[in-house]
């Protein structure tokens, strides 16, 4: 098995602008059908609860409604709940295998009235300025490209005084917990990824090297507040290993 110092170095690299989004979208796309599996045997079960925690920040007055990065719509599922059979939420991502499994989903839970899924680039959003009460995002926003475009993006988008809520890794308060998660992600992670999915694109490798580079919890509440968002707080879940960041525009 691999040390951590050796992970981190063979971790595929992110790159930047297409190169990056190639690459991630390769990954994701040949991780597809074991996504969900993936996620609540590697979270322990808690992407559920952070998921649902996040979608409870919503407020419920909210009719329109923009999931980005919605993957396979978790997170725009909760919302439709959230807020009844008159709001529509539009799910979006880049990612078409991930999307077509998150339509599935939407169907099997006869949501379709109230979810339409879009593939688009979180970069690059096809619709006008001021559209949407809220804009909602899961664990998306450090595989983005550009991420001040994205955020840009997501601020154009929102009517005024409409609010993000952004759920992200992020990284834990406590060193010894910090060391621990290292641990996991660097070691535990890809091995038990790796296997289930039978991938070979380093996607387990690129995951937690994604985690590790994206800004800390400060450090995008000041990216939000440079691409002008205001009242920007976020809320530590499990110890700082997931932030809820909330924004206004």
């Amino acid at each position: 098995m691999l040390t951590l110092e050796e992970q981190r170095q063979t971790a595929p690299p992110a790159g930047t602008g297409p190169q990056k989004e190639q690459a991630v979208q390769r990954m994701f796309s040949s991780i597809a059908r074991y996504y969900d599996l993936n996620n609540s045997l590697l979270s322990l079960g808690l992407h559920h609860s952070w998921k649902s925690q996040a979608a409870a920040h919503l407020i419920v007055d909210s009719r329109v409604v923009l999931d980005v990065g919605a993957g396979t719509a978790d997170l725009a599922l909760l919302a439709a709940r959230r807020l009844g059979e008159h709001a529509r939420v539009v799910a979006v991502d880049l990612n078409g295998p991930m999307l077509a499994i998150g339509l599935q989903k939407v169907r099997t839970a006869r949501l379709q009235r109230q979810i339409l899924c879009v593939q688009a680039n979180a970069e690059r959003l096809c619709v006008p300025d001021s559209v949407f009460d809220a804009v909602t995002t899961g664990f998306c926003m450090r595989n983005v490209a550009n991420l001040s475009q994205a955020l840009q993006e997501i601020r154009r988008v929102l009517k005024p005084g409409g609010r993000l809520i952004c759920l992200e890794f992020s990284h834990p308060v406590a060193g010894w917990l910090r060391r621990l998660y290292d641990w996991y992600s660097f070691t535990l992670l890809p091995w038990i990824g790796t296997r289930l999915s039978g991938d070979t694109t380093g996607v387990y490798q690129y995951l937690p090297a994604s985690i590790r580079s994206f800004p800390d919890q400060n450090g995008l509440a000041r990216l939000l507040r440079e691409v002008g968002f205001q009242k920007v707080e976020y809320h530590n879940l499990s110890g700082g290993i997931v932030a809820i960041h909330l924004a206004v525009k």
